[in-house]
């Protein structure tokens, strides 16, 4: 009978190496079924460590999950919005662990439908100063132009909002936009999605669709993309793709080990619970 799982602390120099590309074993799935979404996979993966301490693990195997739980912790919001091809780290967030407060909730007791909204619209103000800022700041004067009304603007043609679950104080929240599709050169259009991410629940609160046009202020009239946000949409695009292969490829990673884990305590032949009593 294996000993009772001791207490366990992971350092950051002992986290686990996540290879970029690996065999795969036939009886573990590469990655969640595509029926599963992120946050329930994470749940769902988090239930099944739970299973394999519970049932008993011996030393070396609580190290190994207590690297997988590691990974989890730390690795989230890639696991839960990076694998949808969302940018996950501070420099793209729109809005990151931003307070939810408690005069956001309604009478029904969980944050009010209408707040989501203006956490997107906000996310996506501070969306186009991180180009302006972070990540093209050859162009910060144009793009921060933007958003006012002297040049060539964005707007809001429509939001269609989808309500995951209803969240409530006290929270905190991060907020990611990824571009639908990369747009047509010279289109005066573009589609965006967003992801409203609860920090406590560590899950999707909301989703909204976004339809933005250009629009040129002087001139009274719709107008194309502009080379230099087309330029920045394109390598934006590029980073959307590979983020959805780094995620998977660590959901794969992390799917091997739990199997692993679970082939080794309560899915082995003749397995026996550690109930805890004397040898």
């Amino acid at each position: 009978m294996p000993p009772r799982l001791p207490s366990l602390r992971l350092s950051p120099t002992n986290l686990p190496y996540l290879p970029k590309r690996h065999s795969s074993s036939q009886t573990s799935p590469a990655h969640p079924p595509s029926s599963e979404s992120p946050s329930r996979w994470l749940a769902t993966t988090k239930s099944r460590i739970g299973k394999c301490i519970m049932f008993g693990l011996t030393r070396p195997q609580a190290r190994r999950a207590a690297g997988i739980l590691e990974v989890l912790g730390r690795d989230w919001r890639e696991l839960v919005a990076g694998r949808q091809g969302f940018l996950v780290d501070r420099r793209r967030a729109g809005l990151y662990r931003h307070r939810v407060v408690w005069g956001e909730m309604d009478s029904m007791g969980h944050v009010n439908n209408v707040a989501y909204i203006r956490y997107a619209e906000s996310a996506r103000v501070q969306w186009v100063k991180n180009y302006a800022v972070h990540i093209d700041p050859e162009n910060s004067r144009s793009w921060m132009e933007t958003l006012t009304p002297r040049g060539d603007g964005l707007i809001l043609r429509s939001i269609k909002t989808f309500y995951r679950f209803p969240m409530t104080w006290p929270d905190h929240i991060s907020v990611y936009h990824k571009l639908r599709s990369l747009p047509e050169p010279g289109s005066d259009n573009f589609t965006l999605d967003v992801l409203i991410v609860s920090e406590l629940r560590q899950r999707v609160a909301a989703s909204c669709v976004e339809d933005i046009v250009l629009y040129d202020y002087k001139a009274g009239r719709k107008t194309g993309i502009k080379p230099f946000m087309m330029d920045a949409f394109e390598t934006a695009w590029e980073e959307q793709l590979e983020s959805t292969k780094s995620a998977e490829r660590k959901i794969e990673w992390v799917e091997e080990r739990v199997r692993e884990l679970e082939r080794e305590s309560w899915d082995r032949e003749g397995a026996v619970e550690d109930m805890g009593g004397g040898s």
